[in-house]
């Protein structure tokens, strides 16, 4: 674990995936979600310029005063970023379109892969201790998902059931590696989540066996169903388990939730 994890006991989660539409703020916002219902204080930092995190925690662009582009490039204090959600328990830093040309202002940073990770040596400075840092990435292997791998514990990657689903599995993994391998030696794959699965289709069932057959553990037991709630829920700014508690698609992410404590427990 990072030396401001070991200060403030806070586990790191990326969630990334270089594919769009697999479901990773969808994923960002119910496991975060679903942590704080549990009891745990959690923070999700919105690092997609599209924000949509942000949108789907209803924080609209014009009352993004500060953002994680403040985090990364003016040096905000993470505090200062941070907002709280109507979730009780569960703060975000939103995102702004700003974030857009951070790749570019970052270049000639000699430091610029460690920016977010030092920006999250402040945690301590949060209203409460916080149990869970969620980073949403974007749909890119850029600067902002290396920034999250860097500062994360793990990497939890959402893997839409879907045809060459495994395809693009193999460049995260192989960039998960680099990562560990020059600059955050801890870093592990938190597991993947299989995302959009409709047990009525043979190649949902053929992509789970094939990504167990080739990730084993590393596949979670719980398996995020497609759902109309989940689709609906972001354009009432709520998560789904808040929308619809009973739907298949907050049970899941519930699930979700419990099966990721209960694997930190073990570890601990």
């Amino acid at each position: 674990m990072s030396d401001f994890s070991q200060q403030t006991r806070s586990r790191v989660i990326a969630i990334a995936n270089q594919k769009g539409g697999v479901g990773k703020t969808t994923t960002a916002i119910n496991l975060a979600t679903a942590l704080a219902l549990s009891g745990k204080t959690v923070l999700i930092i919105d690092l997609d310029p599209q924000g949509n995190a942000s949108t789907g925690l209803g924080f609209p662009p014009e009352e993004r005063t500060l953002s994680t582009y403040d985090l990364l490039i003016e040096n905000a204090e993470i505090s200062d970023v941070s907002r709280e959600t109507s979730i009780e328990n569960l703060y975000l830093a939103p995102a702004t379109t700003d974030l857009s040309s951070a790749d570019i202002e970052l270049i000639s940073n000699s430091r610029r892969v460690f920016k977010l990770r030092t920006a999250l040596t402040q945690l301590s400075n949060m209203p409460k201790r916080i149990d869970y840092v969620l980073v949403d990435c974007p749909p890119s292997l850029n600067l902002l998902t290396i920034n999250a791998m860097v500062a994360a514990d793990s990497v939890l990657v959402p893997l839409q059931s879907e045809f060459f689903a495994l395809e693009g599995l193999s460049q995260l993994l192989m960039s998960v590696r680099e990562v560990r391998e020059t600059a955050n030696p801890k870093l592990r794959i938190e597991g993947v989540v299989l995302t959009m699965y409709d047990r009525r289709n043979n190649l949902s069932r053929q992509v789970e066996e094939d990504a167990r057959e080739n990730l084993g553990d590393l596949i979670f037991k719980t398996i995020i169903p497609r759902n109309v709630r989940v689709s609906e829920a972001p354009s009432y700014a709520m998560p789904v388990i808040k929308y619809d508690p009973t739907s298949l698609g907050s049970q899941a992410y519930l699930g979700l939730a419990e099966e990721i404590l209960e694997r930190h427990s073990l570890v601990a």
